[in-house]
C-alpha cells in the first residue's frame, strides 16, 4: 500500500498509519513524500512503515522496492524499537551517549532506500556503519561496493562509475561495466564524495534523481537499482561555499545525515574498543587474550587520537605483537606519536579530563533517555533546570539532537 505524505504532515500520517495497523498489522506500507528537511524524514522513518520514497517518483525507483516487499510478504512487520535491539550490530562498539545516538538511527536508516550522507573524521568508522546499514536492509543479499573517490584520478571517475562501451576512446578495445552496474541490487558506498569533479557530480546527480545513467560512448540509457551511501571527512557545507561541491548535489545527498563522533569525544569507549581489538589480534596470533594493565589503559585515555578508532586499532595490534606471550600489556607496549617528548599529565589534569568526560557522557545519557526534555533530565540528575542547563552550555550540548532521536510511541 502506498501512502502520500505532504511535507510537515507527519502527525496526520502517524494517525492514519496507526489506524491501518489496527486492522492490518502486517500490511506492507510504503510512504511517499515530495521532500522535507532531514529531521522530517527521520520522523517519518519512525512510523510503522516498511519503506520510504521521495520525489521524483519513477518506476525504476519504486518497482524494485515493491518487488522486494512482495518477496518478503510472509515476514511480519518489525517496529523500529524492536528492530533496534534485535539487529546484531556487533562491530559497532561503544556505550557513550554520543555513539549510542548514532547506533539508534542505523536500524531506521536500514529500513528504506533514501540516500545517506555520513560525516566524520578519518578513522571514525564510516564504512563500518555503511556496511551495518546494508547488512540489515532488504538489500543484504546484494553486493556492497565501497569506493574511495579520492583515490580515482579525476579523468577516470566517470569511467569507473558508469563504465564505457567498446571504442568509446582510443584504448577502449572492449566494453567495461562500471561500479554502479557492479552494485546492482545492493549498496554503493562513495567515500570522500567531495573529491568528485563537478562534471561527475552532475552525472551522479542525474543518477540519484532518475536512477538512470549512460556509459561513456553509449547512446543508450541504463537503469540501476542501487542505494547510495556517501561519506566525507570534511565540512561539506564549507565545500559548497567554496564551490568544490554543487549545492543541488549536496542537497540530494543529504537526505539522511549521520555524524560520527571522534574518539576523543567518546573516551568511555576506548577501553571497550581496546579489549575487543586485543581479543581479535590474540586469536590471529594464537595466543591468550593479554591483560591491559592500568597504566597502559591510562596512556590510551590521555591521548587525543587524531586517527580515531583506526589509529587505536593499529596501536593495539602493535602492542599485542610486542607483548609476545607475557599475558599482559604495559605502558611500554603502548607506542604513541610524540610519547617520548610529551610530559605525562598531572594528577589534577587527568582528573579534570576524566570528570569532564563523565559530565558530558552523563548529561547526554539523560537527554537520550528523556528524548531531549531538559526538565525531566534535570530532575533525574537531582539538579534544578537552570543548573542542568548551565552544564549543558559548558559542554556545548544541544538538546535538539536528542529530541530527533526519540522513538515512535504511536503503538
Amino acid at each position: 500500500m502506498f501512502l502520500i505524505c505532504a511535507p510537515g504532515a507527519t502527525r496526520e500520517a502517524q494517525t492514519l498509519i496507526a489506524e491501518i495497523r489496527d486492522s492490518a498489522p502486517n500490511a506492507a506500507l510504503v510512504l511517499a513524500t515530495e521532500g522535507g528537511s532531514p529531521e522530517d524524514v527521520l520522523e517519518l522513518l519512525k512510523l510503522n512503515i516498511h519503506d520510504f520514497v521521495t520525489s521524483p517518483f519513477t518506476a525504476v525507483d519504486i518497482l524494485p522496492r515493491l518487488w522486494r516487499l512482495l518477496g518478503h510478504r510472509h515476514m511480519p512487520y518489525t517496529p523500529p524499537q524492536r528492530l533496534k535491539f534485535s539487529a546484531g550490530f556487533d562491530n559497532l562498539i561503544g556505550v557513550s551517549a554520543r555513539f549510542q545516538e548514532v547506533v539508534e538511527k542505523l536500524p531506521l536508516f536500514a529500513k528504506c532506500d533514501a540516500t545517506i550522507l555520513i560525516s566524520g573524521e578519518t578513522g571514525t568508522g564510516k564504512e563500518i556503519c555503511s556496511r551495518a546499514i546494508h547488512d540489515h536492509s532488504a538489500r543484504a543479499n546484494g553486493p556492497f561496493v565501497p569506493v574511495n573517490c579520492g583515490a580515482i584520478p579525476a579523468e577516470l571517475v566517470e569511467n569507473e562509475l558508469f563504465g564505457h562501451e567498446r571504442a568509446a576512446f582510443t584504448s577502449a578495445t572492449s566494453s567495461h561495466l562500471g561500479l554502479i552496474h557492479e552494485a546492482e541490487g545492493g549498496t554503493l558506498f562513495l567515500d570522500e564524495i567531495d573529491s568528485l569533479p563537478p562534471t561527475s557530480q552532475v552525472k551522479l546527480l542525474r543518477f540519484l534523481q532518475e536512477k538512470e545513467y549512460k556509459p561513456l560512448g553509449s547512446n543508450r540509457t541504463h537503469s540501476a537499482d542501487v542505494r547510495l551511501i556517501a561519506a566525507s571527512n570534511t565540512d561539506l557545507e564549507d565545500a559548497v561555499r567554496q564551490g568544490r561541491l554543487r549545492q543541488d548535489f549536496y542537497f540530494r545527498l543529504n537526505v539522511l545525515p549521520l555524524t560520527l563522533p571522534p574518539l576523543r569525544e567518546r573516551l568511555s569507549d576506548i577501553p571497550l574498543l581496546a579489549r575487543r581489538f586485543l581479543s581479535t589480534f590474540a586469536t590471529k596470533l594464537h595466543r591468550c587474550v593479554p591483560l591491559l594493565l592500568p597504566k597502559a589503559e591510562s596512556a590510551l585515555m590521555n591521548y587525543s587520537w587524531p586517527g580515531n578508532v583506526r589509529e587505536l586499532e593499529h596501536v593495539i595490534e602493535r602492542a599485542a605483537i610486542l607483548a609476545e606471550a607475557r599475558g599482559e600489556i604495559s605502558e611500554q607496549e603502548i607506542i604513541l606519536p610524540g610519547a617520548n617528548t610529551a610530559q605525562p599529565s598531572s594528577f589534577q589534569h587527568a582528573k579534570a579530563r576524566v570528570l569532564a568526560e563523565f559530565e558530558r557522557s552523563y548529561i547526554e545519557s539523560l537527554l537520550l533517555t528523556y528524548h531531549g526534555n531538559i526538565s525531566h533530565a534535570a530532575r533525574a540528575a537531582g539538579k534544578n533546570r537552570r543548573a542542568f542547563w548551565q552544564l549543558m552550555r559548558k559542554h556545548q550540548i544541544d538538546a535538539n539532537r536528542f529530541r530527533v532521536a526519540a522513538p515512535d510511541t504511536s503503538n
